[in-house]
């Protein structure tokens, strides 16, 4: 497919070290590793949604397999695939033969999403990454480290991502637009900051979907997600401190299932809603949502634990 009918986001991917944005110290880090690629231990990037480690994952292995990474390289979103049938069948077999071209270190594993796999498929996954470190690395990408389970981040030389701030994302934002030949204003940028909250690449895509009409304007942007993600959040959190739990959840539904929302971002503004709306439950309120921030961070079912969430929350009307 020709470059410029590909998406924004994988058009403008940056495709060496040096061009990813921010995340200085995981940079400096990398660079001595990647000079000596058979020394170069498992990988674990860790990190908020968007701040690069997906990408930094497909420049190494550019880097170190160079034309031959489709053939070294096996590429997984543990998040669809995460249960242990997969680790056996599909990472097992791959990381099990040990034949390389001349000039190839090792084999890759990437796993996206690696925080979603079960406990077991992860259990599964420490014991094939001791079995083939002579001929395989593995680079496990994930939201919080705390997902992975203790014998594989010991065997992992952990990096941390940053959440990038809002100046580079605009400033590149603003790039890419120049290249577009698409008219956006200032303020314009800092409404998809702000939307977006360092998330590049869901910056880039709000950016793509409100330049249709080759202007991005602030109706186009609100269209697209403004009002709609942190608003019906807000409108969810509002509904349940009033009482009303059927309400808050048929739109915590609609939210989810019809328009994508992570449980995180429903989260994140759950808590921005009870914090600017005050009153004497609002402590109430903020035990209640890190309760259940943590109880997903752990692997609970996000649908079951945001449906608990809103009933204690309703629950607080009566109190």
């Amino acid at each position: 497919m020709p470059l410029e009918q590909l998406m924004w986001v994988e058009k403008y991917r940056p495709h060496r070290l040096e061009d990813l944005m921010n995340q200085t110290e995981v940079k400096e880090r990398l660079t001595p590793l990647l000079q000596k690629p058979q020394e170069m231990p498992h990988l674990l990037f860790a990190g908020p949604p968007g701040s690069g480690k997906t990408t930094l994952a497909q420049i190494i292995a550019d880097r170190l397999l160079g034309e031959l990474k489709d053939d070294y390289t096996l590429s997984l979103n543990a998040s669809d695939e995460r249960g242990i049938d997969t680790v056996r069948e599909r990472i097992k077999v791959f990381s099990s033969y040990s034949d390389r071209r001349e000039g190839v270190p090792f084999r890759l594993v990437i796993l996206d999403e690696a925080d979603e796999m079960t406990r077991d498929a992860q259990t599964a996954l420490r014991r094939i990454m001791e079995e083939s470190s002579r001929h395989t690395r593995f680079i496990l990408v994930c939201n919080y480290s705390s997902g992975i389970i203790e014998p594989i981040q010991s065997r992992c030389a952990i990096f941390r991502f940053q959440r990038v701030d809002s100046e580079r994302v605009s400033a590149y934002l603003r790039k890419i637009a120049e290249t577009e030949r698409v008219k956006v204003t200032e303020v314009v940028l800092d409404a998809i900051c702000e939307a977006t909250g360092g998330d590049v690449r869901q910056a880039i895509n709000l950016l793509q979907a409100a330049s249709s009409r080759g202007e991005v304007t602030l109706e186009g942007v609100n269209a697209v997600t403004g009002s709609t993600v942190k608003g019906r959040a807000s409108e969810i959190i509002k509904l349940a401190l009033s009482g009303d739990f059927n309400g808050a959840r048929m739109k915590l539904v609609e939210l989810t299932r019809v328009y994508g929302v992570p449980e995180t971002d429903f989260l994140r503004f759950a808590n921005e809603t009870v914090v600017a709306e005050g009153g004497e439950k609002t402590s109430d309120a903020v035990r209640i949502l890190a309760e259940y921030d943590y109880r997903l961070l752990m692997g609970a079912t996000p649908e079951i634990q945001l449906t608990a969430m809103l009933a204690e929350l309703a629950a607080l009307k009566g109190k």
